[in-house]
């Protein structure tokens, strides 16, 4: 069994549109922090593995299907986990609820890149720290 992380947001006004309803663009950055949030557990960051490993993680595709709204002060869980991992690359599932209703899904292809933008591999004390979140049909090509 995989394990998951969590990461919890609160919706607030600048996050809204005109009619009290999150704007759409503003799910993928709920997504980004809780990536963000995610490389803090293991104890990395992204300064950290741009200064000790010249790599930057940077989103290649990302879709995300809107289930439903949500809205101004609701308080909102995303859970997300590593899909796969390839030798430069991972995907990750996202899901963004309120209570037990789910509001946003999305699958996210994360690449690692050297800061001349070409794919180099996953450092491998990132890719030790992040198995035990893989889900259990790890795919390594």
């Amino acid at each position: 069994m995989h394990e998951n992380f969590f990461h919890n947001i609160k919706v607030y006004y600048e996050d809204t549109d005109a009619g009290g309803i999150v704007y759409y663009a503003n799910y993928l950055k709920f997504l980004e922090r809780a990536r963000t949030e995610a490389l803090f557990t293991i104890g990395f960051n992204n300064k950290k593995i741009k200064e000790n490993y010249g790599a930057l993680i940077v989103v290649k595709s990302c879709n995300i299907e809107y289930k439903k709204p949500s809205y101004l002060e609701d308080e909102l869980k995303i859970r997300s986990f590593v899909k796969s991992v390839t030798k430069t690359s991972f995907f990750m599932s996202q899901f963004i609820s309120r209570d037990d209703e789910l509001i946003v899904e999305a699958k996210v292809h994360l690449v690692f890149v050297d800061e001349n933008g070409k794919p180099i591999k996953v450092p491998e004390a990132i890719f030790k720290d992040f198995k035990p979140y893989f889900c259990d049909s790890i795919k390594i090509k």
